[in-house]
C-alpha cells in the first residue's frame, strides 16, 4: 500500500523497478566487509536491491513501496540458529508451558497451578526444557509433593534439561508406570520404599527415559499442528531469527513429522528459512533408513524456505554420547565404529553431508579415526559439508584433525544452562574452555552458533549471544576468562555468516548485500552499544524475511503478516506467551534484585525449603536476570 513521504523520501511514480519495502534512517550492520555500515536497505522480490543511504534508495522508492523508518535503531542481518529443533518444537509449542526466563520458582509454580486448572481432561501440563534451576531466585526445582499439591488430578511433566524429569502422581498413572515397569537402558525410574515410582526420572546418562516418557503425552490433532508451528515461528521471529538449521532428533520421523513444515512451505506460510536434517529413529535399522533416503532425496532439495541439508545429528544410536553433566561421561560401546563406518561411507559416496552430536573429545577422537580411515579411499575431504555439534571438550589436536578433513563446528549455549553442573564435576579450569570457542575461531574454522532448543536451552538467541560475549551462565556464574570470549561482532557473525556457510548458502544469506535474501531485523536495543548485562533482554521490534514483515511490535505493531489466533484456547501460550520478556538489569539496579530476593524469601515454597535445609537462605546475584511476564 502507498506510504506517506518520510524524512525527505518522496515516492517516485516513475521508478523503473520500485522496491517492495525500504528500511531507512537506521544504523545498519551489514556484515559485509566491503560495506560494513549503511543507513538504508531496499528489498524487491525477496532480495536486497540497494544498501546505502537515502540518496541511494531514492531511485527505487516507488509509489507502492512500503517505507519503514527505523528511527535510528540498530538493524542487523537476520539471525540463523545453527542447531535448533524447530520442526519438533513447532509441532508441540502451543501445548507447552514455557518457563524460559521466569525469575522465581514461586512464579513458575503459580503459572503451573493456573495452567493445570484450565487444561482439559486427558491432556498434560508439560514444561519441556528452556530453563534451569539456576535462573530461579530459590536456586532449586519444585518437589514432586509440590507438583501433586498444585495439580492433584492433571498430569504434569517437567523436563529438566536432559538430566531428569519430574512427574506428579497423575502423570505417573497416565504414563502407565508402576512397580512392575522395568527401567530404561541408561535411565532410572526412581522408586520409593514400596517399589512404586516416586515421579522422578533420571538420565543415567541416557535421555531415552525422558523423551520416551514425554512421547506418551497426547499429540495435537493434525489440523492444529500448522497453527502450533506458525505460532512457534512467529515466536522465533520475535527475537530476530530468520533462519535455522533443524537438527532433527529422537521421535522426529521422516516424512511424517516433517509434513507440517512441508505443507506450510508449499502454501508460502513459513516465516523462517529451515534447512533440515534426517535422523534414523530405530536402533539397528539406521542403515536401512539411510539407504532409503540417499536413493530418494539429496541435500539441497527444496527451495529457499525449506531444504534438505543432510543426515544427523545421529547416524547410529550407538555412536551418540549424552550431555548430562551431573553424570559421569558415558562409555560408548567398544565396537560402535563398525556400523558407524558403514553409515558414513554410504553418505559420503552419495554426496550427503551430515552432522554429529558429540559432547566429549573421547567420542570425537573415535569418530575422527573412522573418517581418517575413509580418507584413504578419497572420501575425506570430499566436498560434502559435515559438522561436529556441541564439542564442549574437544582438544586442540582434534580440531586440527577436523580441519584437515574439511569439517566444521557448531556450538550451542548448553553451558548457559549446565555450566554450574560442569564446574562441579570437572572443575573451573576445564569449564573455562568448554568449548574452546576462541581457539576454534583462531584456526579459521567455520564455527556456527545456536541454542539446541527447545528441550535443553531456550530458543532465545540473545541468551546465547550473551553467553558468547560475557562467558556467563544464566545463573550469572562466570565460567569463561576473557581469552575464551568473543567480540560482539564475532558473536553476530557466528549467528549469521557461519550459519549460512553450514548450509552452503553463504552466497545468498548471512549479510546484507545486493542480491542476498532480504532478511533483517530492527532491534529494541543496539547490540553493539547496550550494557553487556542487557544483551539477553534484546528483542526485535520488526523482523523481515524476504521482504515480508513477519513480526512487528512497539512502533511497528500491526504491520506484520496476519496469522491465525492461537489454538486450542487452553494453550499455555495463549495465556502466558513463550519466553518471558525481560527487564534490563542496567536500568533497574541492585534495588530490583534486592526486591526479587525478598519476594523469593517470603514465598511459601521458599520458607518450606529453608526450613528443610536448616534455614539456609537463597542467594541471588546482584545482576542475575530479572524478568516479568510477557
Amino acid at each position: 500500500m502507498p506510504t506517506m513521504p518520510v524524512g525527505g523520501i518522496i515516492p517516485r511514480s516513475d521508478a523503473e523497478q520500485p522496491a517492495d519495502i525500504i528500511v531507512r534512517n537506521a544504523k545498519v550492520f551489514t556484515g559485509d566487509p566491503a560495506r560494513p555500515q549503511a543507513t538504508a536497505v531496499a528489498i524487491k522480490d525477496g532480495k536486497v536491491v540497494v544498501v546505502g543511504d537515502d540518496a541511494d534508495i531514492l531511485k527505487v522508492a516507488g509509489a507502492a513501496t512500503k517505507i519503514v523508518d527505523a528511527q535510528n535503531r540498530r538493524v542487523i542481518p537476520g539471525l540463523n540458529d545453527s542447531h535448533l529443533h524447530v520442526i519438533r518444537g513447532g509441532l508441540n509449542y502451543v501445548m507447552e508451558l514455557r518457563w524460559d526466563g521466569v525469575p522465581t520458582l514461586k512464579l513458575a509454580m503459580q503459572m503451573l497451578r493456573e495452567q493445570a486448572a484450565r487444561t482439559p481432561r486427558g491432556q498434560w501440563v508439560r514444561v519441556v526444557g528452556g530453563f534451569t534451576k539456576e535462573q530461579f531466585a530459590e536456586k532449586r526445582l519444585p518437589t514432586v509433593a509440590e507438583l501433586n499439591e498444585a495439580a492433584p488430578d492433571t498430569p504434569v511433566f517437567i523436563l529438566n534439561l536432559y538430566q531428569s524429569a519430574l512427574m506428579n502422581r497423575a502423570a505417573v498413572k497416565a504414563a502407565g508406570y508402576s512397580k512392575d515397569t522395568p527401567d530404561f537402558k541408561g535411565g532410572q525410574i526412581v522408586r520409593g520404599r514400596d517399589g512404586e515410582p516416586t515421579g522422578l526420572l533420571l538420565a543415567a546418562p541416557s535421555a531415552l527415559v525422558l523423551y520416551s516418557t514425554l512421547a506418551k503425552a497426547p499429540l495435537l490433532p493434525e489440523d492444529e499442528r500448522k497453527n502450533s508451528t506458525r505460532q512457534y515461528l512467529r515466536e522465533l521471529n520475535r527475537f530476530g531469527l530468520t533462519s535455522a538449521i533443524d537438527a532433527a532428533g529422537g521421535f522426529q520421523n521422516f516424512p511424517d513429522n516433517y509434513r507440517t513444515v512441508m505443507d506450510l512451505a508449499n502454501e508460502g506460510n513459513l516465516s523462517l528459512r529451515i534447512a533440515y536434517h534426517l535422523f534414523p529413529q530405530v536402533a539397528g535399522q539406521e542403515l536401512d533408513d539411510l539407504k532409503r533416503w540417499v536413493e530418494t532425496v539429496k541435500p539441497g532439495d527444496g527451495d529457499e524456505y525449506l531444504r534438505l541439508n543432510g543426515a544427523g545429528e545421529n547416524l547410529t544410536w550407538a555412536a551418540g554420547d549424552f550431555e548430562n553433566f551431573t553424570e559421569p561421561r558415558p562409555e560408548l560401546a567398544s565396537n560402535y565404529e563398525v556400523e558407524f563406518e558403514k553409515a558414513v561411507r554410504l553418505l559420503m559416496e552419495h554426496g550427503w553431508g551430515f552432522r554429529l552430536h558429540a559432547t566429549y573429545n573421547e567420542t570425537i577422537e573415535r569418530d575422527l579415526a573412522v573418517f581418517e580411515k575413509l580418507a584413504a579411499d578419497g572420501l575425506f575431504p570430499g566436498g560434502n559439508r559435515w559438522i561436529f555439534d556441541h564439542a564442549e571438550t574437544i582438544s586442540s589436536s582434534s580440531m586440527d584433525r577436523v580441519a584437515a578433513l574439511g569439517g566444521s563446528l557448531s556450538i550451542q549455549n548448553r553451558m548457559s544452562f549446565q555450566g554450574e553442573a560442569f564446574v562441579q564435576r570437572y572443575g573451573a579450569g576445564a569449564a573455562a574452555e568448554a568449548p574452546p570457542i576462541r581457539e576454534m575461531l583462531g584456526r579459521g574454522m567455520v564455527v556456527g552458533a545456536g541454542t539446541d532448543a527447545t528441550r535443553v536451552s531456550s530458543y532465545n538467541p540473545w541468551v546465547a549471544l550473551h553467553w558468547l560475549v560475557s562467558g556467563r551462565t544464566i545463573g550469572n556464574t562466570l565460567i569463561y576468562p576473557p581469552e575464551n570470549r568473543v567480540s560482539r561482532e564475532q558473536a553476530l557473525q557466528m549467528y549469521t555468516v557461519a550459519g549460512a556457510k553450514l548450509t552452503g548458502e553463504d552466497n545468498v544469506k548471512g549479510i546484507l548485500r545486493e542480491g542476498f535474501y532480504g532478511d533483517l531485523s530492527i532491534l529494541s536495543d543496539d547490540f553493539f552499544a547496550v550494557d553487556e548485562r542487557d544483551i539477553p533482554h534484546i528483542e526485535a521490534l520488526a523482523t523481515i524475511v524476504g521482504g515480508r514483515i513477519v513480526y512487528a511490535a512497539g512502533d511497528y505493531e500491526g504491520q506484520e503478516e496476519e496469522i491465525p489466533a492461537i489454538s486450542p484456547l487452553w494453550s499455555p501460550v495463549a495465556h502466558y506467551g513463550g519466553y518471558q520478556a525481560t527487564a534490563k538489569p542496567s536500568s533497574t539496579g541492585g534495588r530490583q534484585a534486592e526486591l526479587l530476593a525478598q519476594a523469593a524469601a517470603e514465598s511459601e515454597q521458599q520458607q518450606q525449603w529453608r526450613s528443610a535445609h536448616h534455614g539456609a537462605p537463597a542467594i541471588v546475584a546482584g545482576d542475575a536476570f530479572e524478568t516479568h511476564a510477557h
